[in-house]
């Protein structure tokens, strides 16, 4: 009984540890701009490494943003704070923002620094 607790608690901290270590190489650009227009709005590109975001604070005009999101390494989601915006994994999501501060924060538990793992988007 207490070898099956074990392999239990063990395989469990394989999968938790395995959500922000195991990710893919991303070939995307390293030099994700803070936002870049669109046709119908502005965009803002997110990219989530183990623990962190690539940048503290993300900036974009007020109205239609598009929120893009890419998991350069681990697995990672985002919700943004009082808005609409939830992603898991790689994606986009597109809201309408009024002005102020929104909190970014990681969805998804990714380990030892997921607590801390938070961004804020400023609308102007």
């Amino acid at each position: 009984m207490k070898k099956l607790v074990l392999l239990c608690l063990t395989l469990t901290l394989v999968m938790v540890l395995a959500a922000c270590g195991s990710g893919e190489e991303d070939n995307a650009s390293e030099d994700n701009q803070n936002s870049a227009t669109t046709g119908n709005g502005e965009s803002v590109d997110l990219v989530a490494t183990n623990w962190e975001f690539d940048q503290e604070e993300y900036t974009v005009p007020a109205g239609e943003v598009t929120v893009n999101l890419t998991s350069k390494e681990g697995f990672h989601g985002i919700v943004i704070e009082n808005s609409d915006v939830s992603i898991e994994g790689e994606g986009s999501a597109t809201t309408t923002l009024e002005p102020g501060e929104y909190t970014i924060r990681c969805s998804v538990p990714c380990g030892t620094g997921h607590s801390e793992m938070t961004a804020t988007l400023v609308v102007q």
